[in-house]
């Protein structure tokens, strides 16, 4: 099966070359930089100084989450470079901004996981160690770096159930993987049961490390910050297209005892917001889609946020979100959004009964009081209506268990990693 997938792989390149032309053409990928992904001519190697520490995220959520690491790692080491490849546009984007920070970090997108282009990248650029962040299981990649001898570690890792099943359609092949691997930290339990399902080694459950990435409320800004004292809302978060029409019924519910509410949507995929738009309109609603530095219009009653990174400057003030991809059976086993940056931000959170991705981040919340889970509109609902008959948002008890739970993780975690570059987990 690993023959198939790399003679697979080679014959759907050019499949995926036209793809990416496309994706670029859509405005879906770097208009200058995008062929990283599928020329080793733009692979772009710098001048290896220093040992070099290559860290894979896909996107935004892997790409935040890993730049606290890099901050400790280089507090307590002076000769460290770092390779961070990404995959998406807008971590792409995010990249530019947030690496100003440090001094030896490079960005890249990460090639296609094609056996030709993994060999010349890993090739040029020799990493001492390769950190793979949350799911990013690329068969090629991994074979390579065992080819060459790079320790490869698989951190926040990240198995769902239905991923686990179609692993497991061929254990063997997925233990010779896996095997490969000299550490796992994972991102949850189940995780780590199932990693010891497939004989995998070094396998270590010691929190989320999403949640160790701190947030500078000061720096949150929001142009409607006026309209979000004054008004009632709350925030539906991260949805996806089967919970439109719960969005829009829960506000209907909550129409009747506040005549002046406003349901703010942000959508996971916002090139879904003019959907949105007209299913709000089918029920008569007064719609307003929201783009970047745009003010809410008056008598407005459903916003859609139709531009990337808005979530924190809408948490910042929310009392009540719901988080999206939670109430959808069909991805139950791959259920829930991030709810950290909210808990951190003090909102009460609502999840349907879906959360596999983030379960124990849940339970944590949920024993605390900060969520709740509800199975319909109905009963959101209700609980929106007591929360935003109290006028108080409180944001210190749940920051305090945020960064007791972040604090713990990030130790923990950090012995690991360095044990690992320090070669101690063999």
């Amino acid at each position: 099966m690993i023959l198939l997938y790399k003679v697979l792989s080679i014959i759907l390149y050019p499949i995926f070359v036209i793809l990416i032309y496309l994706r670029k053409l859509n405005g879906k990928e770097d208009s200058h930089r995008f062929r990283e992904k599928i020329y080793s001519s733009y692979f772009n190697i710098k001048e290896k100084k220093a040992k070099l520490i290559w860290f894979h995220a896909a996107s935004i959520g892997e790409f935040k989450s890993i730049l606290p690491i890099i901050g400790q790692l280089n507090i307590n080491n002076e000769n460290l470079e770092f390779l961070i490849t990404t995959t998406t546009l807008s971590s792409g984007n995010l990249a530019k901004k947030d690496l100003k920070q440090f001094r030896n970090v490079e960005h890249r997108f990460c090639p296609i996981d094609v056996p030709f282009l993994m060999e010349k990248f890993i090739y040029l650029w020799k990493p001492d160690k390769i950190f793979l962040v949350d799911s990013e299981i690329w068969p090629n990649l991994i074979l390579k770096a065992k080819k060459y001898k790079i320790p490869i570690a698989l951190v926040n890792a990240r198995l769902t159930s239905k991923s686990f099943k179609k692993w497991m359609i061929f254990p063997k092949v997925a233990e010779k993987i896996f095997q490969i691997f000299d550490l796992f930290i994972c991102a949850n339990a189940r995780t780590k049961n199932y990693l010891e399902k497939l004989n995998a080694k070094n396998i270590y459950f010691k929190g989320n490390i999403k949640l160790i990435n701190a947030i500078e409320e000061k720096d949150i800004k929001n142009s409607n910050i006026n309209i979000l004292h004054d008004k009632r809302f709350w925030l539906a978060a991260s949805t996806h297209k089967e919970e439109d029409i719960f969005c829009i019924k829960t506000h209907l519910k909550l129409k009747e005892k506040f005549k002046d509410i406003i349901t703010i949507i942000a959508p996971r995929h916002i090139e879904r917001s003019e959907k949105i738009l007209l299913l709000a309109k089918k029920f008569n609603l007064n719609v307003q889609i929201l783009d970047k530095n745009e003010n809410i219009l008056q008598k407005k009653e459903i916003i859609i946020v139709n531009y990337f990174g808005a979530l924190t400057s809408f948490f910042k003030y929310a009392k009540s979100v719901y988080m999206g991809k939670s109430m959808i059976l069909r991805l139950k086993d791959q259920g829930g959004q991030n709810p950290i940056e909210a808990a951190q931000l003090g909102c009460k959170i609502y999840n349907g009964p879906y959360i596999s991705n983030f379960e124990d981040i849940y339970k944590v919340l949920e024993e605390n009081h900060f969520s709740k889970k509800v199975e319909n509109y109905l009963e959101l609902s209700d609980n929106l209506v007591q929360d935003l008959e109290d006028s108080k948002k409180d944001t210190n008890q749940s920051k305090h268990l945020i960064n007791k739970l972040a604090h713990k993780t990030l130790t923990d975690t950090m012995i690991l990693i360095n044990n690992f570059l320090d070669d101690k987990n063999k």
